[in-house]
């Protein structure tokens, strides 16, 4: 069940922090997957990232690297260093329950009971999630697990990719915006937020998320193309409530207004660098793959 993965980027935005990139070592290979898009004259190149990180994943491999520092523009889903007031204002809008009103009112007893157990494995105190709809509550779940897994969203490679930008004085474009991705999950009724918080406890107490965690971490460190497609058949596959919730909204339901995204990318500037969430660009209904069924010349680089 790969949804949670999907929900890490608003545990981003609340989360983030300034991480010390100098400590970050390691000696750059292939990472995540790297698409060169053409039409006419215009060519872009197509990376997908994951919206956690570790310090062994910087600085990025030479390739993209020199791709980047070439590049008029960068365009990210968002920027997660944008303003925060407006982050924060939408996570209030979209991710908090009106006042008086708790995330797990009517969440029944014995699965209370296993969330209390998740929020003191964690060491989060529950006073401080009682205002949390369902669907951010379980983002901050996984959150949690993934850090027990040595990933970090401090450390996550939008955020990389932002700083260096900002810092050559590129352009970063927004290809979404906030709202637009917290309005997805608030669009589910307070019953299915319910599911979807269910799912992602037994998901964590099954250990499903530990072996995912690990399993996308190496897929995108490797830049696996075999592991890739073997977790983009395992999403297309998954029939719980939010791994289709995750499927048909979350991943197919953005992909079309990505690559409308990227195509009026390319008629704004040449060797643009877009990088969007890896998950984007692999499976049937993909992003190269729209771009490709709209005639435009795709090559997986790796």
């Amino acid at each position: 069940m790969l949804r949670q993965i999907i929900v890490m980027f608003c545990s981003l935005l609340v989360l983030l922090v300034s991480p010390d990139w100098a400590q970050a070592q390691t000696t750059a290979g292939k990472q995540g997957a790297l698409f060169k898009i053409e039409q006419g004259e215009r060519t872009l190149y197509l990376f997908g990232t994951i919206h956690v990180g570790a310090a062994d994943f910087y600085p990025l491999e030479p390739q993209l690297s020199s791709l980047l520092e070439q590049a008029p523009v960068l365009a990210l889903e968002i920027d997660p260093l944008g303003d925060p007031q407006t982050l924060a204002r939408m996570v209030q809008r979209y991710g908090m329950q009106a006042r008086g009103k708790a995330a797990t009112a009517t969440l029944p007893a014995p699965w209370r009971m296993r969330l209390d157990r998740l929020l003191r494995q964690y060491h989060i105190e529950a006073s401080s999630v009682t205002t949390m709809k369902p669907w951010l509550l379980a983002s901050l779940l996984t959150v949690s697990e993934f850090s027990v897994q040595g990933y970090d969203t401090a450390l996550a490679v939008d955020a990389y990719l932002s700083r260096q930008a900002h810092q050559r004085g590129k352009k970063v474009l927004e290809l979404e915006s906030a709202e637009s991705q917290m309005a997805l999950f608030d669009s589910m009724s307070d019953a299915q937020q319910l599911i979807f918080l269910q799912e992602a406890i037994a998901g964590i107490e099954a250990r499903d998320q530990a072996s995912q965690a690990r399993a996308i971490g190496e897929a995108w460190r490797k830049a696996d193309v075999a592991a890739l497609d073997a977790l983009a058949s395992k999403a297309e596959q998954d029939d719980s409530y939010s791994g289709r919730f995750v499927q048909t909204v979350l991943l197919e339901g953005r992909n079309p207004a990505l690559a409308d995204g990227m195509q009026r990318l390319m008629g704004q500037a040449n060797h643009a660098v877009a990088a969007i969430g890896i998950l984007h660009l692999v499976g049937k209904q993909s992003v190269p793959e729209l771009l490709r069924q709209r005639g435009l010349r795709v090559q997986r680089l790796y």
